[in-house]
């Protein structure tokens, strides 16, 4: 996923915010949990485009809890995202020096590049190793991103026409600068692990989870690679009509899964206080009376209630058309836990962000069914919430 500091999402979602003052009137929302799956704690991404990595670790912790059956918070796990972060770079560095510079070398990636990292290397508890090496609480990885990018670049010109292995310890001597050296071995609650061994004690298999798309430019039921530049490795996702995509998340959530999200969030109805409702701008003008009315309403001193902005109602068309102009893509990677309605009856997903709890749900977001049949890019979910007929019909074992 390319968005990625505090920063540069606040930026991005600065001027939609000052549209949203001025032309949507939001209701005082009233929200009502309908279903609910554990979550870690809300993390803070800050200064760094590990979206990705925050929100597909956020997911691997939901399933150690639900595959474990942990029920007391205090036992709740708490992953290191830098472990994965690091690993994944000095993966990217050496596809990138193959392909002579041809692939894109950026902060973000893809949910599915967390699984790979885990498969071939493990986890590593936060606790262990924070991957915060120059001296900040939070990640600000503006210095390291350059320096890596900086590196390899030099590396791709081959200045002696033959390259030598130096150049791989180069890249990892950057990372361990900036990250810290990741550990070998550790002790971690009185036993002695390898990242790899922590993993597997954890029960948590990566080859047991899928990912879904949904685009009508391949044919439906196949897997194919999503052409976006942060899926660097290339990794496929089955691609399912959307109406049969939504009945298997929301399937999926009710039955106590949770979902890795990728999503586009640049739409208006996307705010910083924690909501994400697909506001279809041609019906803004409509909603409410004058302003007079908004603020003091139509009797002195009260207030004229405020109804809920009207929504696109997304379809398979919408989709492939934003996709194709390039107004749906990649831009943000969270986490699917829960299924909520407001007062108006709207159905919405609660989501959990990496922005930190400096908002209104304190790091929760509230996304209508419409946002995320409108919006997603993809999901990675375990292969038992998929029904069976699906997962016969996907090859899926």
């Amino acid at each position: 996923m390319k968005k990625l500091s505090s920063i540069a999402a606040a930026l991005l979602l600065l001027v939609p915010a000052f549209a949203q003052k001025a032309e949507i009137k939001w209701p005082d929302y009233q929200f009502t949990t309908d279903v609910e799956n554990p979550i870690t704690s809300v993390k803070n991404q800050h200064r760094s485009g590990t979206c990705w990595a925050f929100s597909t670790i956020a997911f691997v912790e939901s399933e150690v809890i639900r595959i474990n059956k942990i029920t007391n918070e205090a036992d709740y796990p708490d992953f290191s995202e830098m472990f994965v972060v690091g690993k994944s770079y000095s993966d990217r560095a050496e596809k990138y020096v193959r392909l002579d510079g041809c692939l894109n070398f950026a902060a973000g990636s893809e949910a599915d590049d967390v699984l790979h990292i885990i498969a071939d290397y493990g986890l590593v508890p936060q606790e262990v190793y924070s991957g915060l090496n120059y001296g900040t609480e939070l990640p600000e990885q503006g210095e390291l991103d350059a320096a890596l990018k900086s590196y390899v670049s030099a590396i791709v010109k081959n200045p002696n026409r033959k390259l030598t292995p130096a150049w791989k310890s180069g890249v990892n001597a950057i990372l361990d600068a900036y990250l810290g050296e990741a550990p070998e071995e550790f002790t971690y609650k009185g036993v002695k692990y390898t990242p790899a061994s922590y993993r597997d004690a954890l029960n948590f298999k990566p080859e047991d989870y899928v990912s879904l798309t949904s685009f009508t430019h391949h044919p439906f039921y196949k897997p194919f690679a999503i052409e976006v530049s942060d899926n660097w490795r290339w990794d496929e996702a089955y691609n399912v009509p959307i109406d049969e995509f939504m009945k298997v998340l929301d399937d999926a959530v009710r039955a106590g899964y949770t979902a890795a999200w990728g999503a586009d969030v640049s739409e208006v109805g996307f705010t910083r206080k924690g909501l994400g409702v697909l506001v279809d701008p041609k019906a803004v003008t409509k909603q409410g009376g004058s302003d007079q009315e908004h603020w003091v309403g139509k009797e002195e001193g009260k207030p004229a209630p405020v109804d809920a902005p009207e929504e696109i109602v997304p379809d398979q068309e919408f989709r492939q058309k934003g996709f194709d102009n390039k107004t749906i893509t990649d831009d943000h990677g969270m986490q699917i836990y829960g299924i909520a309605h407001d007062q108006f009856g709207t159905k919405y997903y609660m989501v959990k962000n990496s922005w930190g709890t400096d908002s209104k749900y304190k790091g929760i977001w509230y996304v209508t069914e419409n946002y995320v049949k409108g919006q997603t890019l993809d999901i990675v979910l375990h292969k038992d919430a998929l029904p069976k007929d699906l997962k016969k019909k996907l090859g899926i074992k």
